[in-house]
């Protein structure tokens, strides 16, 4: 528990999300928030073109997209999904997730 302190202490007092994390040319990179028993906060930006294959969770997940497009495929269904929207992806559903043009999202996982 102290370990997640340390990490969310320069958090402290209001921040905005887009900000936590910069674009990486050709990369996807995230940055952790909160790890709880109870599920996780993540932002990830993806650069053009960038994305995650494929791939199931056992948990429910949310994904509110900060800036940019992507599609999301969700169990061989894709959804266009642009800034100040969400998309909720089903525990134990296939997914993946490609960068229309460059984007940052939140994802919210749910345990």
């Amino acid at each position: 528990m102290t370990e997640n302190l340390a990490k969310i202490a320069d958090l402290t007092g209001a921040f905005r999300l887009a900000e936590l994390i910069d674009y990486q040319e050709h990369s996807v990179v995230s940055r952790e928030i909160i790890r709880k028993p109870s599920g996780t906060l993540t932002v990830f930006a993806f650069d053009a073109d960038e994305g995650l294959s494929e791939h199931t969770a056992p948990f429910d997940a949310i994904v509110y997209l900060l800036d940019g497009s992507a599609e999301i495929t969700i169990d061989a269904k894709p959804y266009s999904v642009g800034t100040g929207e969400m998309i909720i992806m089903p525990a134990h559903k296939p997914h993946a997730l490609k960068a229309v043009t460059r984007f940052k999202m939140l994802l919210v996982m749910i345990k």
